[in-house]
């Protein structure tokens, strides 16, 4: 633990959706990572019938994610799916350049990993989480994570399988949504000192349980590098006061 004394910053209330995001590809023609690569990793389960695996990049990280020919931000779960019905859901398969590329856009900027959790404790001091200390004060959901035995079983008790709108769940003490699960926020923060190479993520996802990671709690963190592209990996905006 340590204090951190921060000036005052303005975070967006969610994720940046797909209906957000398409609205940035249609005015500047930006391309992401993914749709660059052509492919993408898709959890499993996730993956489309139609979906083409690319072998050759198989191994590249454990079983339960899949290389998908043509996933991207557009089609999420591979070339047979497309946004119907996900326009207010986050944004996946975004690469952190492709995000820090959108804020810039938009006048805003990625949040520093400080700036994130400051936000994330809504107010409160040393909690588990956003709203307290209790995973699901009197039995009710607060977030969107894996229920069940992962990676085989999700009974999805919260409500959803995958990834929530970007505004599930009650909002914290600041009024921001789903700080905590649903999917990966990218940060504008190394991994660590010296190390450039790995971005630091914050929240947790839809995939993440306490046999596993257990990294929705408001401390948790991990990394990854700047190009990985994923089905739980997204991002919000922030932005000095000017």
């Amino acid at each position: 633990m340590r204090t951190v004394d921060l000036p005052s910053f303005l975070m967006d209330k969610t994720t940046v959706t797909n209906r957000q995001f398409a609205t940035f590809v249609r005015e500047t023609g930006y391309r992401t990572q993914a749709e660059d690569l052509g492919w993408s990793f898709v959890f499993a389960p996730q993956v489309a019938l139609d979906a083409t695996i690319r072998d050759e990049e198989l191994g590249q990280a454990p079983e339960w994610w899949l290389p998908v020919e043509g996933a991207s931000w557009c089609r999420p779960n591979g070339c047979g799916m497309d946004l119907s019905g996900l326009e207010d859901h986050p944004v996946v398969h975004v690469c952190w350049h492709d995000a820090m590329a959108y804020a810039q856009h938009v006048g805003k900027r990625l949040p520093f990993e400080d700036e994130w959790e400051a936000a994330a404790r809504g107010g409160l001091q040393g909690a588990a989480y956003c709203w307290g200390d209790e995973l699901r004060p009197g039995g009710r959901h607060m977030c969107n994570i894996w229920q069940g035995h992962f990676p085989t079983n999700n009974t999805a008790e919260d409500g959803f399988l995958a990834t929530a709108p970007a505004r599930s769940f009650p909002p914290n003490g600041f009024g921001l949504y789903n700080m905590l699960g649903n999917v990966w926020e990218w940060t504008a923060s190394s991994w660590a000192e010296n190390v450039s190479n790995l971005r630091t993520l914050r929240g947790g996802s839809y995939l993440c349980h306490a046999s596993y990671c257990n990294r929705y709690r408001v401390s948790a963190r991990t990394c990854n590098a700047p190009g990985a592209t994923s089905s739980h990996l997204g991002f919000r905006c922030a932005a000095d006061i000017l």
